[in-house]
């Protein structure tokens, strides 16, 4: 084992994969795959700053994602490389960080919420300590761990998987919202995420109260040099420019938790469309036109950073 977690597959074939998609669930995989001696090309049209995974808040919590019975296992699996990850934040963008979940009950959770570490039931909710990922940080250092690895990450746009095909035995479908037109698959659809950072006023621990039947939630997460305010989840909104009404209504909302957020100055506005699948995570192999394979590994909802590690390790073991 790496100092990362990863394995190398010792005697199994190696295989010439391109993976499409350069956000956290594309990099991810694409690092799995490089570990484990594959060759290893990941093919994204944005640079990973510019992708929908770089705006994320990114506090990890399997959040609107779907299947129920697959995403405890994935998600703890992701979890315990981020604690590890945690021990460099510098270099990773993984801290550990305490904060309160509002109305959350254990009961309410899944299985996999026994397997937390850290975790308080309070009047308010749960106090956890939970990692919180800077996503540029986090995004950089994986492109690093892929090249380090012996694979590239290269500027491209895809009209059809057969261009991959054309280059290599297996392509790996990272390519979230894109992936609605490129499969096709019409059960892709946006869920809108807008945030306000602001200059941080002294906050060091993270909040976040969400009502599932609502398009408006409520959190603040301290990443370093910005206090990350939100949010939003409109479904089928692909509206990418921020809203001034809804900035001004996020920042109202987290003032009312922190008073100190009102006086806070705006540093930035950011909207993501996160990639949700109607019928939840899709991670399965097809074929390709001339014989190849085709790893699906889309859907993730607003927990692509969650699942990133299980979902990776999930798909490599399709790859082969």
């Amino acid at each position: 084992m790496n100092e990362d977690g990863a394995g190398r597959n010792g005697g199994a074939a190696v295989t010439e994969v391109i993976v499409v998609g350069g956000g956290v669930s594309g990099l991810t995989t694409a690092m799995v795959l490089a570990d484990r001696g594959h060759r290893v090309r990941v093919w994204s049209a944005a640079p990973a700053a510019a992708t929908t995974s770089a705006v994320a808040g990114a506090l990890w919590w399997p959040y609107r994602i779907e299947p129920l019975d697959r995403v405890g296992d994935w998600s703890l699996a992701t979890l315990r490389w981020y604690e590890e990850l945690a021990a460099r934040p510098r270099e990773t963008g993984v801290r550990l960080v305490a904060g309160v979940h509002r109305g959350e009950r254990l009961a309410a959770l899944g299985a996999w919420a026994a397997q937390l570490n850290d975790v308080v039931e309070t009047a308010e909710g749960l106090r956890c300590r939970l990692p919180l990922i800077d996503m540029p940080v986090h995004l950089g250092w994986l492109e690093e761990r892929v090249r380090a690895a012996g694979g590239s990450v290269e500027r491209r746009t895809v009209a059809s998987f057969d261009e991959a095909a054309a280059q290599a035995s297996t392509v790996v479908n990272c390519t979230g919202l894109g992936a609605r037109e490129l499969v096709p698959d019409p059960g892709v659809r946006p869920v809108r995420g807008q945030l306000v950072l602001v200059e941080n006023p002294g906050i060091e621990e993270w909040f976040t109260e969400a009502d599932p039947a609502s398009s408006e939630t409520t959190y603040f997460f301290p990443k370093p040099g910005r206090l990350v305010l939100g949010g939003t989840a409109g479904t089928d909104d692909w509206r990418t420019a921020p809203d001034p009404l809804t900035a001004q209504e996020i920042v109202a909302r987290c003032a009312r938790i922190r008073p100190e957020i009102a006086g806070a100055r705006v540093i930035g506005h950011r909207v993501g469309l996160r990639p949700a699948r109607d019928a939840g995570v899709r991670i399965e192999a097809g074929s390709l036109p001339g014989g190849g394979r085709l790893v699906h590994n889309y859907g993730h909802g607003g927990a692509g950073v969650t699942v990133a590690r299980g979902c990776a390790e999930a798909a490599a073991q399709l790859v082969g």
